[in-house]
């Protein structure tokens, strides 16, 4: 079989890139597929990472059929902070192979060798606010929304192309308590003590104006030492207020604020809609909306979108009144579990505020990386 790689140009190409997974995970009843619009955007010349990143898409073909795509960026600004030379590849997707893979891989190779890189690491996006990290564990699950599902082979082929694991990212299914944790109990001390407490009321639209940069500067600095973390900008911030913000209930955030009203953390929910997005195929129109708009009014499990607490406030309990106000809110909607967002293996502090409660472990996830 000759495999050819071919790089995108066009945006008819794009959406070629775009669709080939919903080929190739056709019988797969785990993987859930992103909408269009949004993968358009994320890898279209819009994306505000674009000020900093430089990217590339390619597709591989063989027999005039695609048979796999892989997305090459690299983020100047993580060069930077983070003294490497790396290019980064991501939306990686390839039939079982592994002389297609190795000619997708030589295309990223090539892109960061010109760019004077030394390394190559992935799955990563523009952001860490892009889906990361190859799944290695619990394949026969459906997949969040928000994380990458692949094949179990996927793994094995970077493997054996010479790639081994930099980072491991763990998520955790918890159970919503009939009644609170004994540590939810005495949440009023943390706010006697620390001046501490969460905001009650206001729309999503009114707590965005409010707050909603603050957030995000609070997400730049307390993500700042984790894995392959670069800050966000100012316009990517605005973009992702846009995103998020339309999709949220009000009853599945909780803000937490000091005694002068400036955000101390933080946490965000949204009812899953992975079966919701399965039924809209990549597609918002004429009829996906329609099944998102009823995965969001009516669920029994919510994902943890992002939970952020600023440093100094770390270990003190702002994230034990986040949760008793979230716990209450799953209790009233019927929600009957939370699904964590993704958290590194050895970032103890986040894993942590998960102490006292019943969970299982979901997914596991996997960047990998090789010199060049």
């Amino acid at each position: 079989m000759k495999i050819e790689v071919e790089e995108v140009r066009s945006r008819r190409e794009l959406l070629r890139f775009i669709k080939f997974p919903e080929r190739l995970y056709k019988d797969n009843p785990n993987w859930v597929p992103p909408l269009h619009s949004d993968e358009l955007f994320t890898l279209g010349p819009g994306n505000p990472a674009l000020d900093f990143c430089e990217r590339a898409c390619y597709l591989a073909v063989a027999d005039g059929e695609i048979v796999g795509r892989v997305a090459a960026i690299v983020n100047r600004k993580s060069h930077e902070l983070w003294g490497e030379k790396v290019v980064r590849f991501g939306w990686l997707d390839f039939i079982d192979d592994i002389e297609v893979l190795r000619a997708l891989i030589g295309a990223v190779a090539d892109f960061g060798r010109l760019r004077g890189c030394t390394s190559i690491k992935g799955p990563l996006g523009f952001s860490d606010l892009d889906k990361e990290g190859l799944l290695v564990e619990d394949f026969d699950v459906l997949a969040p929304f928000t994380v990458i599902y692949n094949h179990p082979y996927y793994g094995q082929r970077l493997e054996e192309l010479g790639f081994v694991k930099d980072a491991d990212w763990i998520q955790k299914m918890v159970e919503i308590p009939a009644h609170d944790v004994p540590r939810l109990e005495f949440t009023h001390l943390v706010e006697e003590s620390f001046g501490l407490h969460t905001v009650k009321g206001g729309s999503m639209k009114q707590l965005s104006k409010r707050y909603g940069v603050e957030i995000f500067h609070l997400v730049n600095e307390a993500f700042s030492e984790l894995y392959e973390y670069t800050p966000l900008s100012d316009r990517q911030i605005e973009s992702y207020l846009k995103t998020y913000v339309p999709i949220l209930n009000r009853d599945f955030v909780s803000l937490v604020v000091d005694s002068e009203d400036h955000i101390a953390g933080f946490a965000f929910c949204v009812p899953s809609l992975s079966r919701a997005f399965q039924k809209a195929r990549g597609r918002l129109f004429p009829f996906g909306f329609i099944h998102i708009l009823k995965a969001l009014r009516k669920n029994d499990t919510v994902e943890a979108l992002m939970i952020g607490v600023l440093p100094k406030y770390q270990g003190l309990g702002a994230s034990a009144l986040m949760f008793k106000e979230l716990l209450d809110s799953c209790r009233k909607h019927g929600i009957v579990r939370i699904l964590a967002n993704p958290q590194l293996e050895n970032n103890y502090k986040v894993q942590s505020i998960f102490d006292g409660f019943e969970f299982r472990p979901f997914m596991r996830r996997r960047s990998y990386v090789r010199t060049l």
